[in-house]
């Protein structure tokens, strides 16, 4: 069971109701930077909600990652959502970014909070329409953006979600997000250093 004045400090908007039982069901888990805690193909038995920290949904193809959505504090991941009240395999992966607690919910609870607390329905609706929107984005930069746009963009949303104007990332790593080489990331960034949009510094990559 989860101290319940935990879930009331970084849950307070769900109802005291939905906090009780997301203490007595949950399970709370300090997960270290980099580790996958969701693969493609695995059952979803307990639906992930992040309260500090920071994941990253991506999809893999062979040695190939595409970035798909970035989990942040008081969300949690639409598609593990759908995997676990279906009893469907998982279609994506997760890893965490950085540090990060999470509250884990039984699936199967979820399914009957789903009928009992209408709020839990509304939060996970707001999280698709969200979702929805950035994959649409998504799918919007890889088919009509340049490929420098669609980079820098991609440092844009790592800046807001880290909090930080520089960024600890390598050039083979970006390409392991978006789905390129390592050597075109390097080309794109020189561009964009030259237009005077980023700065490559010696822990990573700064936004001007």
């Amino acid at each position: 069971m989860v101290d319940l004045s935990l879930i009331k400090k970084y849950l307070p908007h769900i109802g005291l109701d939905l906090q009780e039982a997301f203490a007595k069901e949950g399970v709370l888990k300090d997960v270290p930077t980099h580790t996958e805690i969701l693969q493609e193909g695995q059952h979803v038995t307990m639906i992930p909600l992040v309260l500090e920290g920071l994941i990253k949904v991506y999809t893999r193809n062979e040695e190939r990652e595409l970035l798909l959505y970035y989990i942040e504090p008081s969300e949690s991941c639409v598609m593990s959502f759908l995997a676990g009240i279906k009893n469907q395999p998982s279609k994506i992966f997760a890893l965490t970014e950085e540090p990060t607690k999470i509250l884990l919910l039984p699936s199967r609870s979820v399914e009957q909070w789903i009928q009992k607390f209408p709020r839990l329905n509304n939060l996970f609706y707001d999280l698709y329409n969200t979702r929805y929107s950035e994959l649409i984005d998504t799918l919007n930069q890889l088919i009509f953006q340049k490929l420098d746009s669609r980079i820098f963009e991609y440092l844009k949303e790592k800046s807001r979600v880290k909090s930080t104007r520089i960024l600890d990332l390598r050039h083979r790593e970006i390409a392991l997000e978006l789905g390129t080489s390592r050597e075109v990331i390097t080309r794109v960034l020189k561009k964009l250093e030259k237009e005077g949009k980023v700065r490559q510094v010696d822990n990573g990559i700064e936004l001007i």
